[in-house]
């Protein structure tokens, strides 16, 4: 699908390149009330790095949030993190104009309130744990070069290989060892950026972003993500166009993730584009 890439001018509100992401967006500035702003965190409102701790929005981003979330119905940060890790990263707490900012964390599974600062989460999946526990001998067995390491999701846990001697052959040598892992826990494998997530099924951005504007009766959506991940959340939107709810598919653009990029209606550069784009909606909105 093409794309458009963004205007030269920061002021202004770029136009999405297909009809269907148009209506999007005229029926989001019509009705401001109705919209729901979707977005992922790591690459689209945070730059990537090498090491997810270090992981920080972009300095604009809270600014722009702060100035857009009053003037639509809702604002949801979608994530695989933990939702209080996405809130301490992304400088949300306590900010105003975004206490009704939620963030649906573990693709879902817990939920952050910006109105009370709680999450609300089930019990953990008891495979994540026995998974966790058998990663170093597989690693140890796979022979996985150096640098390749596990982070802890608390619902999930991931094996990235971005700071791997070689990051894609590691990338590749690990997908059949962890799904087999993953299938004999009860788990799935979603592939990322140099990234591979061992997670419970039916935790998806898709399943997360399509709850939440059901919820609370989104009569328009716009999501921004960057990854193999977020194109769960791109079907959602297509369904929800499908069953009369317009909607704006939105790539932090990426050359990793090519078939995002071909997906969306609207390719803006990284998050810093991402911040952009959100600017630029505010200005526009009453």
């Amino acid at each position: 699908m093409a794309s458009h890439t963004d205007s030269t001018d920061p002021a202004a509100l770029p136009t999405p390149a297909t009809q269907a992401g148009r209506d999007g967006l005229d029926a989001l500035l019509a009705h401001p009330g109705k919209a729901l702003i979707g977005l992922d965190f790591d690459g689209t409102l945070a730059p990537i790095v090498a090491d997810p701790e270090q992981a920080r929005a972009h300095p604009d981003a809270v600014p722009a949030l702060a100035a857009l979330a009053p003037k639509v119905a809702a604002v949801a940060v979608v994530t695989g993190r933990p939702p209080g890790v996405a809130v301490r990263h992304g400088g949300f707490a306590g900010v105003p104009g975004l206490e009704h900012l939620v963030v649906l964390g573990h693709y879902g599974a817990e939920r952050w309130d910006a109105v009370t600062g709680s999450v609300t989460a089930p019990a953990p999946h008891p495979g994540v744990a026995a998974a966790r526990a058998e990663l170093p001998g597989l690693l140890d067995r796979v022979g996985a070069w150096q640098g390749t390491w596990i982070e802890e999701k608390g619902r999930a846990v991931a094996v990235h290989t971005r700071r791997a001697s070689d990051p894609q052959a590691a990338f590749e040598a690990l997908r059949e060892p962890l799904t087999d892992l993953a299938t004999r826990h009860g788990l799935v494998v979603e592939p990322g950026r140099m990234v591979l997530e061992l997670r419970p099924p039916g935790m998806d951005k898709g399943v997360a972003l399509l709850e939440y504007a059901r919820e609370i009766g989104a009569g328009s959506v716009l999501y921004a993500g960057d990854d193999l991940g977020d194109l769960a959340a791109f079907t959602a939107v297509d369904k929800l166009r499908a069953s009369g709810t317009p909607g704006v598919l939105v790539c932090s653009g990426s050359e990793e993730v090519t078939e995002l990029r071909d997906r969306a209606d609207l390719v803006v550069d990284g998050p810093s584009g991402v911040v952009r784009l959100l600017r630029a909606l505010a200005e526009r909105l009453p």
